[in-house]
C-alpha cells in the first residue's frame, strides 16, 4: 500500500522510527521500495553525487523534476519527496507555489522540500493551503553555504539554537508536516522533537529524531573523498564497482569475454 502523508504522521504517533533515502533514479527507486524504505527524496543533492557539481547550487528545477519522474516511476509505494532547488522558491511565493506544483502535477511527487524558516513561513502556509504537502528543513540547509561559509554544524550557540526552535514551531504551525533537522547538535534535535507534532528527520542530528536520511551514494559506499561524521557505510560498492570495471577491462585486453557462453552461434 502507498505511502501517505498521514502514514508519515503516524509513525511519529506510534514512536515508529522510520527511514528515508535519496534516490535519483527509477531502478534505484525499485530496489529501494522493494526494501520496504517508506520515503525516497529526489534531494537537491542529484547537483553533486550525479551531475558533478561542487554544490547543490547549480541543479535546476527542470532537472529536478527529470530525476523525481524517474523515481516516481520505479517507487510503487514508496512516499516520494521532491526537493525544491536554490532559487525556485526565493524570489516569490508565487514562483515558489508554480515550481512546487510541477512536482506534484509533472512528477508525481507526493510532496516538496524546502529550506529554511521565518522567510518560508508565507510560503509553506500558501502551498499547504493549495494542497501540497511541505516538509521543511532547518539547521544546515545547503542552499545557503555561502552565507554559512561553508558546511559547518548549526544551532551549537544558544542564540541560534533557540531560532532553530523557533523556526521549527513556526513552520509546523504554518503547516508542515515533516522537519528535516541537518548538522545539528544531538541535544538540540531532541528538544525540537520533543516540542513538536509532526516528525523530524535527522541528518547528522543524533539519535532522537523521529527519522533518519543518508544520501544514496553515501550510504552505499560509492561517493569518494572525506564523508561528513554522520556518514555511515552500509556497503562499500565503490571498491566493487572500480574492481568490476578493471575485470572487464583485463579479460577484453587478454581476449577472454566474451566467452562461448557469451556467444551467438
Amino acid at each position: 500500500m502507498s505511502v501517505t502523508v498521514r502514514d508519515v504522521r503516524a509513525f511519529k504517533e506510534r514512536g515508529e522510527r522510520f527511514a528515508m533515502l535519496t534516490c535519483y533514479d527509477a531502478l534505484s527507486a525499485r530496489l529501494l521500495d522493494e526494501a520496504g524504505i517508506p520515503l525516497l527524496l529526489v534531494g537537491d543533492t542529484l547537483a553533486m553525487v550525479v551531475l558533478g557539481h561542487e554544490t547543490t547550487l547549480p541543479v535546476t528545477v527542470d532537472e529536478m523534476l527529470h530525476h523525481t519522474r524517474a523515481v516516481r516511476r520505479g517507487a510503487k509505494d514508496a512516499f516520494v519527496v521532491g526537493d525544491l532547488p536554490f532559487m525556485s522558491y526565493q524570489g516569490s511565493i508565487d514562483e515558489g507555489i508554480h515550481n512546487a506544483g510541477r512536482f506534484l502535477k509533472e512528477a508525481g511527487a507526493n510532496c516538496v522540500k524546502l529550506e529554511g524558516g521565518g522567510r518560508v513561513l508565507e510560503l509553506v502556509s500558501r502551498l499547504t493551503h493549495s494542497g501540497i504537502p511541505v516538509m521543511a528543513h532547518l539547521g544546515l540547509t545547503p542552499q545557503s553555504v555561502n552565507q554559512f561559509g561553508g558546511y559547518r554544524v548549526q544551532g551549537r550557540g544558544d542564540e541560534e539554537a533557540h531560532q532553530i526552535l523557533k523556526d521549527a514551531k513556526s513552520l509546523e504551525a504554518a503547516g508542515a508536516f515533516s522537519l528535516v533537522l541537518e548538522a545539528v547538535p544531538a541535544d538540540l534535535a531532541k528538544e525540537v522533537t520533543g516540542s513538536l507534532e509532526i516528525p523530524t528527520i535527522g541528518i547528522g542530528a543524533g539519535p532522537h529524531t523521529d527519522g533518519q536520511v543518508l544520501v544514496f551514494h553515501d550510504f552505499l559506499g560509492i561517493t569518494q573523498g572525506k564523508l561528513p561524521r554522520f556518514v555511515k557505510r552500509y556497503a562499500n560498492l565503490g571498491d566493487d564497482i572500480r574492481a568490476a570495471a578493471q575485470t572487464f577491462a583485463a579479460e577484453v585486453a587478454g581476449g577472454t569475454y566474451p566467452g562461448p557462453e557469451h556467444t551467438y552461434e
